[in-house]
C-alpha cells in the first residue's frame, strides 16, 4: 500500500482510522476537509481545491481521508489509489458518532479540520449524515465500479472490523476478518 483512499459517511470513524493507519504505516495522511474548508467554514473555490488535490494525488504516497469524489481531482485520486477503504456503516452508528463528536469537541478545531473551523452543531450537516446512505452511498458504489481490478478494496461494516484490520497491520501482514 502506497496510496489509500478512506471513504464513507461522516461519523463512521474514517478519520480516526486514517490517522491510525498513517501512524502504523508511516504514510502521510491528508484530510480532504482540511484542504476544502477555509476559516469560518468557507468552502474553497473550485480551482484552488482542484489544484491542491491534484498536487496531493500526484505525490508518491498518501492516505487521503474524505470523499468529495465529484471534484477535487476525485477521478485522479481514484486512478492513483492502490487501496480503497470503505466505511459502510449503519446510519445510527454514523449519527451517534457525529453527535458524540459534537458533544466532545464543540468549539474546538479537530486535528483533521482546517484552522478556523471549530466543531459546531450544523443542521445541514446532520441532514447530510442522516441521508448519506440514500444519497451518497449510490455515488460511492458508482465510483467503486470504475476502479481497476488491481486496486485493493476493503469494506468495513463495523468499527470493530476496522480495528482488527489495524491490529493485523501492526502485528504483520494484513488479515481482514469480519467485514
Amino acid at each position: 500500500m502506497r496510496r489509500a483512499l478512506v471513504l464513507g459517511s461522516s461519523g463512521s470513524g474514517k478519520s480516526t482510522f486514517a490517522r491510525r493507519l498513517s501512524q502504523t504505516t508511516g504514510i502521510p495522511m491528508v484530510s480532504v476537509d482540511a484542504i476544502y474548508w477555509k476559516p469560518g467554514w468557507r468552502p474553497s473555490d473550485a480551482k484552488s481545491f482542484e489544484t491542491s488535490m491534484t498536487q496531493i494525488a500526484n505525490q508518491p504516497s498518501w492516505i487521503i481521508d474524505g470523499n468529495y469524489l465529484t471534484r477535487g481531482a476525485g477521478a485522479l485520486r481514484g486512478a492513483r489509489a492502490d487501496t480503497v477503504f470503505w466505511f459502510d456503516l449503519p446510519r445510527w452508528v454514523c449519527m451517534s458518532g457525529v453527535m458524540l463528536r459534537i458533544a466532545k469537541t464543540h468549539g474546538q478545531v479537530r486535528p483533521e479540520m482546517a484552522e478556523g473551523c471549530p466543531e459546531r452543531f450544523d443542521l445541514e450537516f446532520i441532514r447530510y449524515v442522516w441521508t448519506f446512505r440514500a444519497r451518497q452511498r449510490p455515488k460511492l458504489l458508482a465510483f467503486f465500479e470504475g476502479l481497476r481490478p488491481d486496486q485493493d478494496r476493503i469494506r468495513f461494516t463495523s468499527r470493530g472490523a476496522a480495528g482488527r484490520y489495524l491490529a493485523s497491520r501492526a502485528s504483520g501482514p494484513a488479515v481482514v476478518g469480519g467485514q
